[in-house]
């Protein structure tokens, strides 16, 4: 008789402020619905002020409901998952971003219903106006749509090291319209979500690339001749040669123009890792810059005598 042993995550904890506010808005929104219920006759009578009254309660009560079901959502997503309440994915990302965008079409709706018009007379009365707008705003509603497209897609996803375009980095969040990057220079870039859903993107992270290049120039007097600036790299790179596949070490001739050449240094890492190879590229990058420095004093010290 074999017994599996079976390891159980444990649960990820709630914590006391987010019980808090489901707590809280559970309450409110009972409220609303019974302060609704008793008020909605006697509202009827004041045309002017009731109707305005009615519009603000059930946007709210839209409103926190609609919190109130996202909230339970992710609270049980979060606990499947065992992700933790401080962190973010995907999923916890795309249920905010389209809690936005409900409200939002809920709130502008509201603001016809308290000029008395009704909603399925906005379509009729006002569609020359909702084209313009469309128009107008079609930039931002193709960034939202993608925004909620990509947020549920599982192409790229918080965290994962990206190239979107020519730009590089880790992806630190998705809101309702723009994409923020983390780049190696440790600036933000904020890209639209229309630009992110239409452009190439390579996910390093994704992939678990393994093989690192390193793209450069050189002037062909400032090398002795390309194997020997390899051996060079390789031994520059010596304290890390434990994480690099031992015969992974290449040196390619790219491209030969007249006064210099375009070289890639390519190796492959054991295991993948993004700092580790930010380190083993550093590093490798001074070596290059010192050994053509080095070249270039053996040349005037030739000049000289």
């Amino acid at each position: 008789m074999t017994t599996n042993n079976l390891i159980k995550r444990p649960r990820t904890p709630i914590p006391g402020r987010y019980l808090f506010k489901l707590m809280v808005e559970l309450v409110l929104f009972s409220l609303l619905v019974f302060f609704h219920t008793i008020s909605n006759k006697w509202l009827n009578n004041f045309p002017s002020i009731g109707q305005v009254v009615l519009v603000a309660l059930r946007f709210f009560m839209f409103l926190i409901g609609a919190s109130l079901f996202v909230r339970l959502l992710a609270m049980v997503y979060r606990g499947r998952k065992h992700l933790p309440y401080n962190k973010k994915d995907n999923v916890t990302v795309g249920l905010s971003n389209i809690f936005i965008m409900v409200i939002a079409v809920y709130g502008f709706l509201s603001t016809f219903a308290l000029f008395g018009i009704e909603i399925y007379k906005i379509f009729t009365t006002v569609s020359i106006v909702a084209a313009a707008i469309a128009i107008i705003s079609k930039d931002f509603i193709a960034d939202i749509i993608s925004g909620i497209v990509i947020s549920f897609s599982k192409e790229i996803s918080i965290d994962d090291f990206v190239k979107i375009g020519d730009h590089k980095g880790k992806i630190v969040d998705i809101n309702i319209a723009k994409t923020a990057l983390l780049n190696e220079d440790d600036d933000i870039i904020f890209m639209p979500n229309s630009t992110v859903f239409t452009s190439d993107v390579i996910n390093y992270t994704k992939k678990q690339i393994k093989k690192t290049s390193i793209d450069f120039e050189v002037a062909t007097s400032s090398i002795g001749s390309v194997e020997e600036l390899e051996e060079q790299l390789i031994e520059s790179l010596h304290e890390y040669h434990h994480l690099i596949e031992p015969n992974s070490y290449f040196l390619r001739v790219v491209n030969i123009k007249k006064d210099f050449l375009i070289l890639k240094f390519q190796y492959n890492l054991i295991q993948f890792s993004r700092e580790m190879e930010r380190q083993i590229k550093r590093k490798a990058v001074r070596s290059i810059v010192k050994n053509i420095n080095l070249t270039k004093e053996k040349e005037l010290d030739k000049s000289d005598s």
